[in-house]
């Protein structure tokens, strides 16, 4: 995939290019030729046509934990559609332990979700391209003037390392086998959270003073300290329910 810029761009970004001209369709030598997407941008733009904006994520995820939600607001500011257009997504831990199996992102089209694949460069950064490839995508269009919000989902698996990671998102307006950088979104930063040890909390052994009242001489059993040790194992059993409900 060749791309037109039209300003500078990260390495990293030059690779989600890559990801994108593998995941197009492969055109047979007998298909009907598609007719060519409108170019968002002319050659005489000189800044991205769109403006580009990660917001509302939360400030953590918790490995192993339920997802988060975002949203990438694309804004047309110019007077020509932008059809076509596909974010990618950069995700740059500062470890540079983040393997590509571990973000679970997906994003949503309408109100269908899709699955975002990443992979990784000779950085360790990770890029993700919505390219939809477990159905027919075209990209997105967004009409002069307009905005369009796209909502995003973020999971982590169990085994992330913690630690701070950045998010970004570059925007391609895809064209066949090439294609033009449009716009570039701020910086989403997050943090990775091991999860919280689950299970039933310690608790110290129950003794019973040697002289209790009512103890049976000669036997050890004392019906008090026996109902007080199976009181104990049902709270101890219910406070770890409890404990484990408030923290999933």
């Amino acid at each position: 995939m060749s791309m037109r810029l039209f300003t500078p761009v990260s390495p990293c970004l030059v690779a989600a290019a890559a990801l994108l001209a593998a995941s197009a369709p492969v055109a047979s030598a007998h298909a009907e030729p598609r007719a060519t997407l409108p170019v968002c941008a002319s050659a005489e733009d000189r800044a991205f046509p769109l403006t580009t904006r990660l917001h509302g994520g939360p400030a953590s995820y918790t490995a192993g934990g339920g997802s988060g939600t975002w949203h990438l607001e694309l804004t047309n500011t110019t007077r020509r559609p932008c059809t076509g257009v596909h974010p990618v997504v950069v995700l740059v831990d500062e470890a540079r332990a983040l393997k590509p199996s571990q973000p679970r992102l997906e994003f949503y089209d309408g109100k269908r979700p899709h699955p975002v694949r990443f992979e990784s460069t000779d950085r360790d950064e990770l890029v993700g391209a919505f390219a939809a490839e477990d159905a027919g995508f075209p990209g997105f269009t967004v009409g002069p003037g307009r905005t369009l919000t796209v909502k995003v989902r973020l999971a982590i698996t169990p085994d992330a390392v913690p630690g701070e990671v950045t998010a970004n998102a570059a925007v391609v307006q895809r064209h066949e086998d090439d294609g033009d950088w449009i716009g570039q979104s701020n910086d989403y930063r997050f943090r990775i959270v091991a999860a919280a040890p689950t299970g039933p909390v310690p608790q110290p052994p129950h003794r019973p003073r040697p002289d209790a009242p009512g103890e049976l001489a000669g036997t050890g059993f004392h019906p008090l300290h026996a109902a007080l040790t199976a009181a104990a194992v049902l709270l101890t059993g219910t406070g770890a329910l409890l404990l484990a409900r408030g923290r999933r």
